[in-house]
């Protein structure tokens, strides 16, 4: 989903005069220049920078306003819990609530309801319009064949992050462009935008030499980068646990929405199994269709010993207990509490979660993505869940909101 820009002219004295970008580079949406600058159109969305953090849109509740609190049972959530907390240790607010949580002996329903009600306070996570109805997706883990080695068979790399790939934090300049982040590399002496899908994949791709491992199916590659990790499966029968390394800078595309749009495929076909259906009947159309999705993620081999996949918050993610949110909007760590239904079903879905995770395309203060967990069983609820919902942040009482 397309970052939102925010212009300022410092913004342009960084580019131009700091990092030598020419005045005719965009970033991820045309930017509008001061009067004395002309901006010629520019056909791709060259190097990415993300907004500032916008002030988290949460309303104060109260815990009977959350459906099925008392239905769940937050003792299967308290791993999940501790592993936030982990994350957490270092951040003022969350020390004290967390230490009272890893000194309880024997957790069980009752007394974990009573700890959240005792130490944190709901907070409605809305939009800017003021509603708090949101997108819920899902996302899993898959599983990939493939080998150490290129072979006739396994001839689709996954690419380690490239040394040329630069990750620039505009604020430490001018504090003032908190959040907003350029990805690129250095041609002479300008910062231009970092290579794209097809120049990666392409015959002569530049990132050649620091393939790590090779999977057999390029589709299955592709929904892999948007699940940002998996398993590989070897031939020798070993496990190999992948992760998120970086991004080249390019704003996520559905591939499935090019489909809709040209009348290739009708919106309630758009899904995973879908897509490869179709890629299946069309061969010849996939690398133009995958294209059109300029971004590509680099992965990094992980510990095999997790139970989890890592999500951005840096513990394990456990499995119908994590999601994925805006950090701008929800605090990464926090629990909360989600009301949805369950994936094609009117059936209640509604569960105390940890915010451990992030997505490219998780935007927005009521947007969610569902960790089912690992294989295809998750991967079919992953692939259907494309619900409505409603998100209550539980934050420590006295919670700096504005912090967020």
């Amino acid at each position: 989903m397309e970052s939102q820009i925010k212009t300022a002219s410092p913004l342009f004295a960084i580019l131009i005069l700091l990092f030598g970008i020419s005045a005719c580079t965009t970033v991820s949406k045309p930017m509008v220049a001061p009067p004395t600058i002309t901006i010629p159109p520019v056909v791709t969305p060259p190097i990415s920078i993300k907004p500032e953090p916008a002030a988290p849109t949460l309303q104060i509740s109260d815990w009977k306003a959350l459906p099925g609190w008392q239905d769940d049972n937050p003792a299967t959530a308290w791993e999940a819990f501790l592993q936030s907390c982990n994350g957490l240790k270092n951040q003022a607010a969350w020390q004290q609530v967390c230490k009272s949580g890893q000194q309880i002996q024997h957790p069980d329903n009752q007394s974990l309801r009573r700890f959240f009600e005792q130490n944190f306070t709901p907070y409605l996570a809305t939009n800017p319009d003021g509603t708090s109805q949101g997108m819920i997706t899902g996302y899993y883990e898959p599983l990939l064949r493939g080998s150490r080695t290129r072979t006739a068979k396994y001839r689709f790399p996954l690419y380690g992050p490239p040394d040329d790939l630069l990750n620039i934090e505009l604020a430490d300049v001018y504090p003032e462009l908190k959040g907003l982040r350029l990805r690129g590399r250095i041609q002479g002496n300008k910062v231009v935008p970092y290579y794209n899908r097809a120049e990666i994949e392409s015959a002569q791709s530049p990132l050649k030499g620091t393939e790590f491992l090779w999977v057999d199916d390029p589709i299955d590659l592709f929904f892999l980068q948007i699940q940002g990790s998996g398993r590989v499966k070897l031939d020798n029968g070993e496990s190999v646990r992948i992760g998120y390394a970086n991004q080249n800078g390019f704003p996520y595309k559905s591939i499935g929405k090019v489909l809709v749009e040209r009348g290739e495929l009708p919106l309630e076909k758009a899904s995973a199994q879908g897509i490869k259906d179709w890629t299946m009947k069309n061969p010849g159309k996939m690398s133009e269709l995958l294209n059109n999705n300029a971004s590509y993620v680099f992965f990094r081999e992980m510990p095999n010993h997790q139970n989890g996949p890592t999500g951005s918050l840096g513990v394990p993610l456990t499995a119908g207990r994590s999601i994925a949110v805006d950090p701008r909007s929800i605090p990464l760590g926090a629990p909360v509490f989600l009301s949805t239904t369950w994936p094609n079903s009117t059936k209640p879905l509604s569960r105390l979660v940890m915010a451990q995770d992030t997505g490219g395309a998780i935007k927005g203060g009521v947007r969610a993505d569902f960790f089912w967990g690992f294989g295809n069983e998750a991967g079919a609820l992953a692939g259907r869940m494309k619900q409505q919902g409603q998100l209550w942040v539980l934050l420590p009482k006295g919670y700096p909101i504005s912090a967020n």
